[in-house]
């Protein structure tokens, strides 16, 4: 019995659709296509990427003002949240209010 089943068994086991035996899905027309249209869209994109728009020595520096403006901007805000300088004299100047001391 197990060996008819294992020279006569035409079926996929378990699921058909998933797994390491899975049953193939036929080829479309449809899905011939869309490889087509996304084996040229890929070479559209290759082509426009292998054509740069600025040279190295173009694209090194280009947008220097712009990376400073906003390091110093980013540098203000932070130390905008920082809090003013505080001196000890100032904070110790109420006992200054009768100086018996010196007297």
């Amino acid at each position: 019995m197990f060996l008819t089943l294992a020279l006569l068994r035409k079926r996929i086991p378990g699921k058909q659709w998933i797994g390491k035996y899975r049953r193939p899905r036929p080829v479309t027309t449809t899905m011939k296509q869309a490889m087509i249209r996304r084996l040229e869209i890929e070479a559209e994109n290759e082509y426009w990427l292998s054509r740069p728009y600025l040279t190295r020595e173009e694209e090194r520096n280009h947008n220097r003002e712009a990376r400073v403006a906003r390091w110093e901007a980013f540098k203000a805000q932070k130390s905008s949240k920082f809090p003013e300088h505080r001196y000890m004299s100032d904070h110790l100047n109420h006992l200054n209010v009768s100086k018996k001391w010196t007297c």
